[in-house]
């Protein structure tokens, strides 16, 4: 059982978006901040009325993001 609820965040065409890894929850915000804060509510409405471990999860799991940063390289 997981103890902890991940999303990964990346910048879309004209805000950031949250997808989460261990529930089917996808969320966006313009900013950071709120991007976080609809990732908070986004997962309580995912699971409320939900047993967390139908998800694979433990009763009050954490959670953890990743931000996905493009990748670019320096040509010498």
């Amino acid at each position: 059982m997981k103890n902890i609820i991940q999303y990964r965040i990346f910048k879309g065409d004209t805000q950031y978006v949250a997808e989460g890894l261990d529930l089917p929850v996808v969320t966006q915000g313009r900013t950071l901040d709120e991007l976080a804060r609809n990732i908070q509510e986004a997962t309580e409405l995912c699971l409320d009325g939900e047993d967390p471990a139908d998800f694979g999860l433990a009763p009050s799991s954490p959670l953890l993001v990743n931000f996905e940063l493009p990748r670019t390289f320096v040509h010498a």
